[in-house]
């Protein structure tokens, strides 16, 4: 690897110690025949003057520039800014730097933002895209964060096994009639988290779904979601695909009178940064981000630095299961579900299971 500080290169560490220039790089990059008395020689000199690694000799001796980039559908939902700190600290460790774009939940963006990318020769890109949209062929070495269920996914949160974990601990609390609520049903991660959640309905347990965007489209933005009404149907869970949307169910049935978890219980995904510290604390299902950023770019440096052929980045461990952490907003049902309670609900103490 080549180093430069202040305008010195190669030449003078040569000079210093009396070998060429080539032996200097060699010893440095870790390639070549050099003593390894000689490289310790070397790189100690370096670490004392204060030599730097040159990316721009690195990427002329390579053609790599040690820059990934990394798409993402919106910054402003703080799931995101997890995942993009998950990223850059496993690219760090790869010896990679990061390049961040966002993609403002539109296709057109998502588009351009990957172009960008590209056109400032990153190594490769880790998107996490828009819902529904599938990545095509782009010009260089892509892994994708979304669902198993996406064509072309490198590694991703089992969100079908998550949706499983939090129908499975509510059955377990006796609760037999869910409503799942869903975004948007263009999502692929929304799905299998909903699809996971039916496939663990109990004998006799009775499910719907709700997809907010569709239930404004027709009452209008911002409005109720009609729980209350739910809750006098018999419903006691409601299970949302993210803590964004739990928080709202949450919000709704409190304001209506509705004891929760006492007579409704309310889960959500993703154990967002406050979902531990409202009230009461959130049920939710958290993302192993770390394995996952690890696993993704893994796979990715592998197809850059192999010159594999094509584009996709297959990991060999394609999810990572999800982690149930159990907080105050689910319970046992009360005989008096769809009432306000005074007594203290029977829940079970802040707690993780996968």
């Amino acid at each position: 690897m080549a180093f430069v500080r202040s305008g010195s290169n190669l030449s003078q560490i040569a000079a210093l110690l009396g070998v060429s220039a080539a032996t200097v790089s060699n010893a440095l990059s870790g390639k070549g025949r050099v003593s390894a008395e000689l490289v310790d020689k070397i790189r100690a000199t370096a670490a004392e003057i204060g030599y730097v690694p040159s990316l721009t000799g690195r990427a002329l001796r390579t053609g790599r520039t040690g820059v990934l980039g990394l798409v993402l559908p919106d910054i402003a939902n703080p799931l995101f800014p997890q995942i993009a700190q998950a990223i850059e600290f496993a690219a760090s460790s790869a010896g990679y730097g990061v390049l961040i774009a966002d993609s403002r939940g539109s296709v057109a963006m998502q588009t351009d933002a990957i172009s960008r990318l590209v056109e400032r020769d990153v190594d490769g890109i880790v998107i996490v895209p828009r819902r529904g949209t599938r990545i095509t062929d782009i010009g260089c070495p892509v892994a994708v964060i979304d669902s198993p269920s996406t064509p072309g996914n490198t590694v991703s949160a089992d969100h079908w096994q998550g949706g499983q974990a939090v129908v499975e601990h509510l059955a377990g609390l006796g609760h037999r009639r869910f409503l799942l609520i869903g975004n948007n049903a263009a999502s692929n991660v929304q799905n299998d988290r909903i699809g996971g959640m039916k496939s663990r309905l109990p004998q006799g347990g009775h499910a719907e779904v709700m997809w907010i965007e569709r239930h404004e489209a027709q009452f209008g933005k911002g409005g109720l979601l009609g729980l209350a009404e739910r809750v006098a149907d018999g419903f006691t869970a409601f299970c949302a695909v993210s803590d964004l949307q739990a928080l709202r169910a949450l919000t709704e049935l409190q304001r209506a009178g509705i004891a929760v978890p006492e007579a409704a219980s309310v889960t959500g995904f993703d154990d967002l940064v406050w979902s531990s510290v409202i009230t009461p604390g959130l049920t939710t299902l958290r993302m192993d981000m770390a394995t996952i950023a690890d696993i993704a770019i893994k796979a990715l440096v592998r197809v850059i630095e192999t010159d594999a052929a094509g584009t996709a980045v297959a990991a060999d461990r394609p999810s990572v299961p999800m982690t149930l952490v159990i907080r105050q907003t689910t319970a046992r049902m009360a005989a008096s579900a769809g009432t306000v309670s005074n007594s203290e609900p029977e829940t079970p103490p802040e707690g993780e299971r996968r």
